[in-house]
């Protein structure tokens, strides 16, 4: 019997810098080791988001903290009697520090795309940085939230708005604090459901945010009134453009595919404590989304 491949997944980013009057600059790593120019990249942590570790492993290799925008796909390799799976970001620093060099990074550069396209040492990753650039206005990501893992109705004899979630539903639910992070998340919005409050409830309380809760978004409403759901998620997704704050939206399994539509995404299933994270441009339309599982 022929042996199994192994598969090894990654994470990393293509990191612009935008200044005024000025060309865009990409971020690029020297490892020591192999003597290359990459992107920052590095291996996920046990069950740790995709887009999370991009993040974690950018600040890590450069001393850059970035917030992600669009993804821009995989690619994938042969290593150590292996296949290597790596997904790439395009993503916007907002914090640097200088990274004292060691074995792993030696060396950090802001270059022009000319430069970092001479530079690189990868042909595959030199076409994810010519994708990421053809991404030139600006977007807002805007996270809609399934909520996490509630009580069973069978076992609840209250309200079911008041049905809370169960502690699998606490775990995914603290689980999606990095994430919210990774995506620069600034405003919570929700059905006004115990479930769906209790899933932001974490990343709120860690940053200190209201949570703003709707009616409409409850099964009980929003089951029987698709055009109040479609027209409050269009709403917050314009409010969420203009003032470029990404928001996250948490709804129940009936609803989501009128709040989906709402922002031009084809409606799909999602578990409970999963997130499509949805890219809009500075008009407010849909130009890439993405589906992230539970990790719980």
């Amino acid at each position: 019997m022929p042996k199994q491949r192994k598969f090894t997944v990654a994470a990393g980013t293509v990191t612009i810098r935008h200044r005024p009057g000025k060309e865009p600059h990409v971020l690029l790593v020297h490892r020591p080791a192999y003597n290359d120019w990459t992107l920052p990249k590095g291996h996920l942590d046990p069950d740790e988001y995709e887009a999370v570790a991009a993040v974690r492993e950018t600040h890590e290799e450069s001393g850059v903290r970035v917030v992600l925008r669009e993804p821009l796909g995989a690619i994938s390799y042969p290593v150590g009697g292996g296949t290597k799976v790596v997904h790439y970001w395009r993503a916007e620093p907002i914090e640097a520090s200088k990274r004292k060099p060691d074995k792993e990074v030696d060396k950090v550069a802001w270059l022009s795309p000319a430069n970092a396209l001479g530079r690189m040492t990868y042909d595959d990753e030199k076409e994810v940085v010519r994708k990421a650039l053809e991404y030139r206005q600006p977007s807002t990501a805007f996270l809609v939230v399934r909520h996490s893992k509630a009580m069973d109705r069978k076992n609840w004899s209250g309200r079911d708005q008041a049905r809370p979630i169960t502690a699998r539903g606490r775990k995914q639910a603290k689980r999606l604090v990095p994430l919210f992070e990774a995506f620069g998340v600034a405003a919570l919005a929700s059905s006004t459901s115990t479930r769906c409050v209790q899933t932001l409830q974490p990343f709120a309380k860690q940053q200190r945010m209201d949570v703003d809760g709707w009616q409409v978004l409850t099964e009980e409403i929003g089951e029987h009134n698709a055009k109040g759901v479609r027209q409050l998620m269009k709403r917050l997704a314009t409010e969420s453009v203009e003032k470029k704050a990404p928001m996250a939206v948490c709804g129940h399994r009936p609803i989501l595919p009128d709040m989906l539509t709402a922002l031009g995404v084809e409606p799909r299933p999602m578990q409970t404590g999963a997130v499509i994270v949805v890219h809009l441009d500075a008009e407010g339309r849909h130009i890439a989304h993405e589906y992230h599982r539970p990790r719980v």
